[in-house]
């Protein structure tokens, strides 16, 4: 069940702020409308993650359907001569 609550509960932050948790945020509203999520970091910096994986995922697949896709062949060759470079 969402936590929902107004945004002038804020006036009594650190009551607030004891029911953010991981996988527990807390959701503001304003004027009766969601306007804000309270997040635990450990979810923030998680979501930060997988925007940028997502990010990265993306422009992998842009840049093989642009330049062509490796063969699994190319692969290991490419990995196995970075390896003897060590």
């Amino acid at each position: 069940m969402p936590n929902i609550k107004p945004i002038s509960d804020l006036r009594n932050y650190a009551e607030l702020l004891r029911d953010v948790a991981v996988g527990a945020p807390v959701f503001l509203t304003k004027n009766g409308r969601g306007r804000y999520a309270i997040v635990d970091i450990q979810d923030y910096e998680k979501a930060e993650a997988t925007l940028r994986l997502m990010s990265e995922l993306t422009k992998g697949r842009l840049s093989g359907e642009e330049e062509g896709w490796l063969s699994s062949e190319d692969v290991k060759a490419h990995f196995k001569a970075k390896h003897n470079e060590e």
